[in-house]
């Protein structure tokens, strides 16, 4: 599943001036997409796994690295006030996979998504927003006692997700 998440009444395209910033960044492969559809890549890329930041760097020497957990990450730092033009998020899917098939081990991996949600209600929002995941993520909703989801609320959590960005003035599409 993709989303976007986009400012009402905004282009559809990125301006030289703004920021591209790929949080979550992994092996490269979201920014080669978007360097392939933009003409260049990210500006920034965000991650809190060395190993993981070492490898995009050698994918996309131009783009500046940062080390670090995306909760300790100030949007208005991070960008040092400039203009976000694409926030590109593939937040971590092992909780709502279909491959996983169990409980989700922890609490903090699978409200990775709310990270967005802070970047979206900062005083100068990015213009665009996607968000990468499985399809599974629309059924994100509370978990029972012993861990695993509620089935009975089944999708309130993303509800609750989606109408976070809407309030921050995000039109919200996703497939």
């Amino acid at each position: 599943m993709s989303g976007r998440y986009e400012r009402p009444g905004m282009l559809h395209r990125i301006y030289d001036h703004e920021l591209i910033i790929d949080t979550f960044a992994g092996g490269g492969g979201a920014s080669t997409g978007i360097a392939m559809a933009l003409g260049r890549s990210p500006d920034i890329a965000l991650n809190h796994n060395a190993p993981a930041i070492e490898m995009h760097r050698a994918n996309h020497p131009e783009t500046h690295h940062l080390l670090g957990d995306i909760w300790d990450a100030d949007p208005m730092l991070v960008t040092r006030g400039r203009p976000v033009g694409l926030l590109w998020g593939s937040f971590d899917c092992r909780h709502f996979s279909r491959c996983k098939q169990g409980k989700p081990l922890s609490k903090r991996v699978r409200a990775l998504a709310w990270a967005l949600t802070r970047w979206a209600a900062c005083p100068t929002p990015p213009r665009t927003i996607f968000g990468e995941n499985v399809r599974e993520y629309e059924d994100w909703g509370p978990l029972l006692p012993n861990g695993f989801p509620d089935p009975k609320r089944k999708g309130f959590t993303f509800k609750r997700w989606v109408h976070r960005l809407e309030r921050c003035g995000y039109k919200v599409e996703w497939r």
